[in-house]
């Protein structure tokens, strides 16, 4: 019973870590798969900053089974100024459902100006469509 007690609150208490984490990345993405009404888990997403007329990636992660990465940004860091690139892999997504798509990657480029502000991205997706917009 001490064993499974100490799981369960190691468990709890790694949660709220990664939780307090997210909390503290300014941010975060969501998709949505707008033909099911579900959330769109294992997509690869890439973060980009524009560096002059280059772009450097920042970090890559992968959408939980809620469709969501809750913390993009590189911890321990602040977010500064500038142009942002958020490319979201849907090619890989849809080959793994065995389903086509017109879309391989969507790149969603965005500014940030206000470096207190969280900001967060949610992409709408279909096989042959998209839509973004500025979440909360």
């Amino acid at each position: 019973m001490k064993t499974i007690t100490r799981i369960l609150l190691g468990a709890t208490l790694a949660s709220a870590s990664l939780l307090a984490a997210a909390a503290d990345n300014p941010l975060s993405v969501h998709i949505l798969d707008l033909q099911s009404g579900q959330p769109t888990a294992g997509v690869g997403v890439t973060l980009e900053q524009r560096d002059g007329q280059a772009w450097r990636a920042l970090g890559n992660a992968v959408t939980d089974e809620q469709g969501r990465v809750r913390a993009l940004y590189p911890a321990g860091k602040p977010i500064s100024k500038g142009v942002y690139r958020i490319v979201f892999n849907t090619g890989e997504h849809y080959a793994r459902l065995r389903q086509p798509t017109f879309f391989e990657q969507i790149p969603v480029e965005f500014k940030v100006d206000d470096t207190a502000q969280h900001y967060h991205i949610p992409l709408l997706l279909s096989p042959y469509g998209y839509s973004t917009y500025r979440g909360n």
